[in-house]
């Protein structure tokens, strides 16, 4: 009992940054844009995350400042990909080997330093039951929140007039702009919020998976959650049981490694990736309807002036 209640514990805290930042492209990419510098702002949030954190003592303050790294690193593919028009796939993978770069400069004095990670629920009689007790309400706010935040996502997207322009963009922005709404600022609005979520799951790392910032650390979690998108169909609902399938294989590829099973590490530590790779591979050939993709998807929109 006690092991399964370990595995399910890092199966949600590996899950967690993948959900939070995927849940952010989803809405992203529904306006139609498709920011492929998930992992360039996830790597500064981390680092903005822990510098915040190990300045103020506060786990709060350092969420906000991973947020607003995310938003800042955001608005720099907004302005280049909405702004001036330019190719979203070159400037997502730009902003990614920036954002790396950036991310080295601003943890360079802060390599090596520890904080206390943030505090996990603790409900007298709840927390101690066996098995559910700490799955459920022994969890840090982070994991709660990506909760709220997917459920949010969800209402926002099928259950309102904001979520239904906001699709309407991403699959016929011609016909949206011709309606009177403006694409670009609904574009930008969005892109704003998958930055938020990316530099909040890039902060969640060193604030609450690992209580320290080393460089690299989101070590291609940006990239998963790209792929978690397109693993979901760009649905809210798939989204959460692909962020937990590639946590569990994350966490079981580890666990296998401590069992002593007979495959080589690396091939081990590669595992999750090539389950996502091969999960893809059969969602896209199963597919019959053709692809579930908003139309206007990476598609430059110039308004007629």
């Amino acid at each position: 009992m006690e092991l399964v209640e370990a595995i399910i514990l890092s199966v949600l805290a590996a899950s967690t940054p993948l959900l939070i930042a995927a849940t952010g492209e989803l809405v992203t990419e529904r306006s139609g844009v498709l920011n492929l510098g998930v992992e360039g702002m996830m790597i500064v949030g981390a680092a903005c995350g822990f510098a915040g954190a190990w300045l103020t003592g506060s786990i709060f303050i350092g969420a906000l400042f991973g947020m607003v790294a995310g938003t800042l690193m955001s608005l720099i593919f907004a302005l280049m990909a909405l702004g001036l028009a330019v190719n979203q796939v070159a400037t997502g993978l730009a902003l990614t080997i920036f954002g790396i770069g950036l991310s080295g400069l601003i943890g360079a004095g802060f390599v090596g330093e520890r904080i206390t990670p943030a505090a996990h629920l603790a409900i007298p009689g709840l927390t101690e039951i066996p098995l559910i007790g700490r799955v459920l309400f022994g969890e840090d706010a982070f994991v709660y929140f990506s909760i709220v935040l997917i459920i949010g996502v969800w209402w926002f997207l099928y259950r309102t007039r904001a979520g239904l322009i906001l699709r309407a963009c991403g699959d016929n922005h011609v016909s949206a702009h011709a309606l009177g709404y403006p694409v670009l600022r609904i574009r930008t609005f969005a892109v704003m919020f998958g930055g938020a979520c990316a530099g909040l799951a890039g902060a969640y790392l060193p604030l609450a998976y690992t209580p320290f910032f080393i460089p690299g650390m989101t070590a291609g979690r940006g990239w998963i959650a790209l792929a978690l998108v397109v693993f979901a169909s760009w649905r809210p609902g798939r989204l959460v049981v692909g962020a937990y399938l590639f946590g569990a294989v994350t966490i079981l590829q580890l666990h296998a490694q401590g069992w002593g099973v007979g495959i080589p590490s690396q091939f081990m530590s590669a595992l999750p990736y090539l389950a996502t790779v091969i999960v893809l591979v059969l969602l896209s050939r199963a597919r019959t309807g053709g692809s579930t993709a908003p139309a206007a998807l990476g598609t430059v929109f110039v308004p007629d002036r």
